[in-house]
Parts: C-alpha cells; structure tokens; sequence
C-alpha cells in the first residue's frame, strides 16, 4: 500500500455513542491513524461521543468532520474544540462545512453559505490563537470576544469541507486542507485538490497540507461477497448524492460518461445493484483489493482516507484490514 496516506474510521450521528467507543477502540487497535465524526443536522451530536472516544483512546486522533455554523456559532465551534482537544491531549482534528443544503435551509438563517464559512474562520482561528476578537462579516459579527482558556493549540489546521468550485476556491484561501465527501471518485478528488492548490497559490499561501475524503469500505477474505455486499449501501448513497446538484456534478467526474452514470442511478430506482463502472466509488474486498483502492485515491492527492465500515461485522472488517495495514 502507498505510504503516503493514512486510513482512518468515520463515525456519525446517526450511531449510539457506546457503539463509537467500541468501533474507535477497534480502529485504534488495529492501528488507524484516525476516527472522524460527521456530524448532519437533527441527528446525534457528535461531541458526546467524541469526547467519550478521546477518553476511551490513548494514540488515535479524534476528528470532528464537519461542524457548521448554523447549528454552532462560530464562537462554538471554538470552545468546544478547543476543550475537546484539551481533553484529547492535542489529538482532536477540525474540520467546517455549510452542513446538509436541505437540512440546514430548514433553520431558515440565510442563504450564504459562503460567506457564512469565511466568516466562520475568521473568528474560529482568533478565538484560538487567544486573540480578543472584534469582526464584522456578512454573516456573522462579534465584538470583544475571547475564550476563557487558553486553547492547547493556537495554530491547530482547520480544515474545510467543498464540492462546487466556488467553495473550493474558498477553501483554497482560507484552510489548511480540504474534506472530501462520499461518492465523489478519484478523478474529483485530483481535480478539487488543484482547485484548491491554486487558489491557495494566488492568495499568497502554502498549498494546504491535508486532504481528507470519505468513503465505505467493507473488507474480508471473500472479495466478491464484499464487493456485493457494499454495493447495497451504495445504492442508497447514489440516490441520495444524484438529487443534490453539486453532488451530482462531483459524482461525474470519473471515466464514466454521463448517460451511463444516469442509466445505473435509472437502474437504481428500479432495485438494481450499482454496475462495476461505479467500482470508483468504495473500497472493498480483500486485503489486496482493497489495497489496491486505497492506493488509487492516494495517487488522487489524498492524505487521509477515512472509511465508513458497513455491513453486518464492521469490527471483524476494522480488525481484518488493519492487520493487513499493519504488514504492508
């Protein structure tokens, strides 16, 4: 496997804190590099379970991927990473994202997501670097506002989650690197991370460190049964992803051609199973398989691929392809 690139665990909101504490002791056992909470609206907050994850775990980083300042001001975000990695001994990631398009537009708090993050990083970084921080946005405005501890990690990398150029050029300006959502293949990752990059270049920055993308995983000795396996996951995720525009948009750029790619979402609605020409979008099968996959987003520019174990026993998966990890 390339060594270039770190796999971690992604947690939700949608599972019982208990059951996050079992699956990043697992990971951290079978030596992944990282557990990430994704946190959607309405569901679970992730920072109960984060919390008891840092507490549960000795070496592994506990991400938060994303928060979005809707359902936490930006003020928010910053003291509860700051205590979060505080309580984690400076191993708690951060990444922000607008959130859910249909979720969040159910709060009714505006429609500028955009500016709503630059804003948000603006004052999350000054909170965390210690600073009193006065500023007026378009979104959001604070005045005199400091945090009443002192963050472990003033420089901590804040990373930003995009899809549509726009917000990669955002992300460009003002992140340390990007996040990169489910059902997006290789050839988007490679192509936002040099959005990215040269937005980064123009505005006078280093290009961002860190590229982290999403993606299921199911991993076991019978490849074809895992490959079957994972593609019933799939099928709901595509459905999913192909009603949201900039989802749909980031799901073609891929060796597919645009009327096969919605003659298998067609496929789909009638209760089929994805072809293998959407094999672009998880990693599962054997060991070596799933080497192989792991390696093809590396080549993309990804630093860090965190993976959402589905299926019936996704701690005997976790335990499986970590140990595989672990010889390569």
């Amino acid at each position: 496997m390339n060594h270039n690139i770190n796999v971690g665990l992604r947690l939700h909101g949608g599972l019982d804190p208990h059951r996050c504490v079992a699956l990043a002791r697992a990971a951290e056992a079978a030596n992944l590099a990282s557990v990430w909470f994704a946190e959607n609206p309405f569901e679970r907050g992730v920072l109960p379970a984060a919390a008891a994850c840092a507490i549960a775990t000795q070496r592994i980083r506990i991400g938060i991927g994303v928060w979005n300042p809707y359902n936490r001001h930006p003020s928010l975000i910053a003291m509860e990473i700051a205590a979060l990695d505080e309580l984690a001994c400076g191993r708690a990631n951060l990444a922000i994202g607008s959130g859910l398009t249909s979720a969040i537009c159910k709060l009714e708090l505006g429609d500028k997501p955009l500016a709503a993050l630059a804003d948000t990083f603006h004052v999350v970084r000054g909170l965390l670097r210690g600073d009193e921080v006065t500023y007026a946005g378009k979104v959001f405005r604070v005045r005199g506002v400091k945090l009443g501890c002192r963050p472990p990690r003033p420089d901590m990398p804040i990373l930003m989650a995009a899809r549509g150029d726009k917000a990669l050029q955002l992300c460009g300006r003002i992140a340390d690197g990007l996040v990169v959502s489910n059902m997006c293949p290789p050839a988007f990752t490679a192509r936002a991370r040099d959005i990215v990059r040269q937005a980064a270049a123009e505005s006078g920055r280093p290009p961002p460190a860190h590229v982290v993308q999403y993606a299921p995983c199911i991993a076991g000795p019978d490849g074809a049964q895992a490959r079957a396996t994972v593609k019933q996951t799939l099928a709901t995720m595509l459905r999913q992803f192909w009603a949201n525009p900039s989802a749909r948009a980031a799901m073609r750029y891929s060796a597919i051609a645009d009327a096969e790619l919605q003659a298998a979402v067609d496929r789909l609605a009638g209760g089929a199973l994805p072809a293998a020409a959407l094999d672009d979008r998880f990693v599962a099968g054997t060991a070596q398989e799933c080497g192989e996959r792991i390696n093809a987003y590396a080549d993309a520019g990804v630093s860090e691929l965190v993976l959402t174990f589905v299926g019936d026993d996704p701690l005997a998966a976790i335990a499986y392809l970590g140990s595989a990890l672990k010889r390569s």
